[in-house]
């Protein structure tokens, strides 16, 4: 069977939001589905990845429309955004409260027109049997929902995240109306796909208030965090964090307790290194700054994912970290999948009753320290610094078999044929 996937990220993406979709569609086919990709041909992606291209099934149709964002005439400069990180891009005031009450739900909302027209005639020469739509951006789930309109086909929205209660929507200083028409939007998606999608049990749960058919696909790993047989790890005592640092994740009790520990063991400070692989928003900069964490921080900057992949499995602990926002415990991070595979303790900070941390439990992977716990973040330090030195950090990680990118795409393909 035929299925047509709308996605903004394809590759040369780089960043979290490209890897769910790039690797459904490399493994749709053993499930005999044929999917053809539908994204854009000139994208002002915030951060490339060229590696990733390799990753795409050379048998596989992709269709590109050409979009105009209007973005590129404000704040979102490619080269700009680029040098800057996106990791900022939403610290601009005004430019901001522009972004986010006229362009609703959000800048891709010109392609939205052009990509019907052109997806309608392709549909009607092509057996198209089900649409899938992966938001954000969310303009993609209005694409699906008026082709959905317009043919007898089926309709799976894929959320990766939240809508109207992403965390960082605060930062766009939503006006009544703005906060209103995008539930109202999202309200109407829900209500008509015929399958809504998304990636943990606390997105379900606020889902299903509207929708009748939710699913759970987490995020996962593929094959390329497991080719590396031996590694050598870092011989400091290495905290790393590899992705995008937003603001509203900054660990500040972390750098609080490691300055004070620093302070109080000269042996400490020696050993410890801190790892910011990726786009660090400036507020976190500030804080390791203020903390005199900035000789023990070493920012290396936007990678690729192959070499993010090696950062993470060289550590001696990864750090996760999640947002400190309302609504957070249904936040995974995509990183937490790949974190789990390293075989590398991971030190999270976040929700304690949330679905991250049930994770870490029934996989042994590692902990949550809620983000105000002094204490608890003291104690979980001091006990992985001690096992290092003793020679002895690691973890015993299990059950990750089932967050296998080839395993949640056969959950996927039995969700598509169920329709």
């Amino acid at each position: 069977m035929k299925i047509l996937i709308i996605t903004y990220y394809w590759p040369p993406a780089g960043g979290s939001g490209v890897q769910r979709w790039l690797k459904f569609v490399k493994y749709l086919q053993n499930f005999d589905i044929e999917p053809i990709v539908f994204t854009v041909d000139n994208a002002n992606y915030p951060k490339e990845d060229k590696t990733l291209l390799k990753e795409i099934p050379e048998n596989i149709t992709v269709l590109k429309q050409p979009i105009w964002e209007p973005t590129d005439l404000l704040f979102w400069k490619k080269k700009n955004q680029r040098n800057k990180g996106v990791s900022n891009v939403t610290n601009s005031g005004l430019l901001s409260f522009i972004r986010g009450n006229l362009f609703i739900p959000d800048p891709k909302i010109f392609w939205v027109k052009p990509s019907v027209k052109f997806l309608q005639k392709y549909i009607s020469e092509n057996n198209i049997e089900v649409i899938i739509s992966s938001g954000p951006p969310h303009s993609m789930h209005l694409i699906a929902e008026k082709l959905k309109q317009k043919n007898n086909i089926k309709w799976i929205a894929d959320f990766r995240d939240p809508w109207s209660n992403l965390y960082y929507n605060e930062d766009f200083k939503l006006q009544d109306f703005a906060k209103n028409k995008n539930k109202k939007l999202e309200t109407t998606v829900l209500k008509n796909a015929d399958c809504v999608l998304t990636v943990s049990n606390s997105l379900k749960e606020e889902f299903s208030k509207i929708s009748k058919n939710v699913k759970v696909i987490t995020n996962g790993f593929d094959d390329e965090v497991l080719k590396l047989s031996f590694i050598d790890l870092n011989t400091k005592f290495t905290i790393s964090y590899i992705g995008l640092l937003p603001k509203q994740s900054n660990p500040k009790i972390l750098f609080k307790v490691l300055d004070k520990l620093c302070d109080e063991n000269s042996v400490f400070k020696n050993d410890l290194q801190l790892n910011f692989i990726g786009d660090i928003s400036n507020e976190v900069k500030q804080e390791i700054k203020s903390n005199n964490l900035t000789e023990n921080t070493n920012f290396v900057g936007y990678v690729s994912h192959e070499k993010a992949i090696e950062y993470q499995q060289k550590a001696q602990v990864l750090l996760l970290l999640i947002p400190d926002v309302k609504n957070n415990k249904g936040i995974l991070t995509g990183k937490l999948f790949e974190y789990l595979t390293s075989k590398r303790p991971i030190l999270a900070i976040g929700p304690e009753d949330g679905d991250l941390s049930e994770i870490l439990e029934n996989t042994n992977a590692g902990v949550v320290v809620e983000f105000d716990n002094e204490e608890k973040t003291l104690l979980e330090i001091l006990k992985l610094y001690n096992q290092y030195k003793k020679g002895n950090l690691k973890v015993s990680s299990k059950n990750i078999e089932q967050y296998h990118r080839k395993e949640l795409t056969k959950q996927l393909a039995l969700i598509i044929k169920n329709l």
